[in-house]
């Protein structure tokens, strides 16, 4: 027998926690009802990054469907937590609430931060007197990158869960804000360049441990290049992305039109190709 669907009467939000709880109840959706915490975090990452899509499209319809799919996320997981009694959507949101409450004491209090980079900064240094106070209460926490304690050190994690360009780019805002960053755009191109020389140097000596090294020194070093720039790596790479295979389709249009495929031509071919499609593009 079906479950009864939630009245559209009811507040959004509770609807949406009623369906859920449905989808995981006896009776309900088998594929739901298998799922925990740790299998649903690629499905998180996924729907962040389709919203991250859709912003860039600047379709309304398409951002409103994918940001409900990531709202989806926060209440499954609450369900599940729900259902062992750790917590519930209502802690979730309770938590948020009094996290935007303490950090804003410029709107919620009498401390005064009139710039966005005030902002930022009191948001931070509030941000580390909680995690200070958190460390002395409950010890130590693990440590990731093997040094020993974390507490008193201002990076404290390599990566908190992020693609690694976003938390290479955090990682490097964390050590500007002490000084730890060239102050000119010139150094930051010549340690691109060094870093080039120095996998070139490995590549030539064939060492495959130093090779992976020395190429992720060079990507952590392009990271910088952008940051330095004004610009977020992450999105400067998904547009890269997009170019190519936007020519990489302009190509396989020229040689179907010859009647052949990818795989049946040159190499020499393909790259005529995609010099095409550039000039192409850049025409006015």
């Amino acid at each position: 027998m079906p479950h009864e669907i939630p009245s559209p009467d009811l507040p959004p939000l509770e609807r949406l926690r009623r369906i859920m709880h449905l989808l995981r109840a006896p009776g309900g959706c088998p594929w739901d009802a298998e799922q925990t915490h740790g299998s649903l975090v690629r499905h998180l990452l996924e729907e962040a990054y389709e919203v991250a899509a859709a912003v860039r499209g600047g379709d309304r319809d398409e951002l409103v469907d994918e940001l409900g799919d990531l709202l989806l996320q926060p209440f499954f997981h609450a369900e599940i937590a729900s259902e062992s009694g750790r917590f519930d959507i209502g802690d979730v949101a309770n938590a948020i609430c009094e996290k935007l409450i303490r950090r804003h004491p410029h709107v919620f209090g009498e401390a005064t931060a009139e710039t966005p980079e005030a902002v930022l900064s009191q948001w931070d240094a509030i941000k580390a007197g909680e995690k200070a106070a958190a460390g002395s209460s409950t010890g130590p926490a693990s440590d990731p990158v093997g040094s020993g304690s974390q507490e008193g050190y201002l990076i404290r994690k390599a990566n908190e869960g992020q693609p690694a360009l976003l938390a290479a780019a955090k990682i490097q805002r964390k050590a500007a804000t002490v000084g730890f960053d060239w102050p000119e755009l010139a150094p930051v191109l010549e340690k691109v360049r060094e870093e080039i020389d120095e996998v070139a140097a490995v590549l030539a000596a064939g060492d495959e441990a130093e090779i992976a090294e020395e190429i992720g020194d060079l990507l952590f070093a392009v990271v910088n290049l952008a940051r330095k720039a004004g610009h977020e790596a992450e999105i400067l790479l998904d547009a890269a992305n997009r170019k190519f295979v936007r020519r990489f389709r302009a190509v396989e249009d020229a040689l179907r039109a010859e009647g052949r495929r990818p795989g049946e031509a040159s190499l020499a071919e393909m790259d005529a190709a995609w010099d095409r499609v550039k000039a192409a593009e850049r025409k006015p």
